[in-house]
């Protein structure tokens, strides 16, 4: 899952993802605005075909809480 997230952002940020880890953030680390954010989420949630809460967006501050997100929700990938 790590791997599929970090081709996401890589791509959507333009970003090298051998640099992206779990422990990444979006904001302090890969410099990524609100903007930047949603088309992320938009992005997840076609790829695993779930729609994810606006209460849990301010809890997704790194790559690794977006996976244990996904994981919580039993997405496996």
């Amino acid at each position: 899952m790590l791997e599929k997230i970090k081709a996401l952002l890589a791509e959507e940020l333009g970003v090298n993802a051998d640099e992206i880890t779990a422990e990444t953030s979006f904001k302090e680390d890969l410099g990524a605005d609100s903007l930047d954010l949603f088309e992320l989420v938009t992005n997840l949630e076609e790829e695993y075909n779930i729609e994810i809460p606006a209460e849990q967006l301010e809890e997704m501050t790194t790559v690794g809480k977006v996976i244990d997100y996904l994981k919580s929700i039993h997405i496996e990938a």
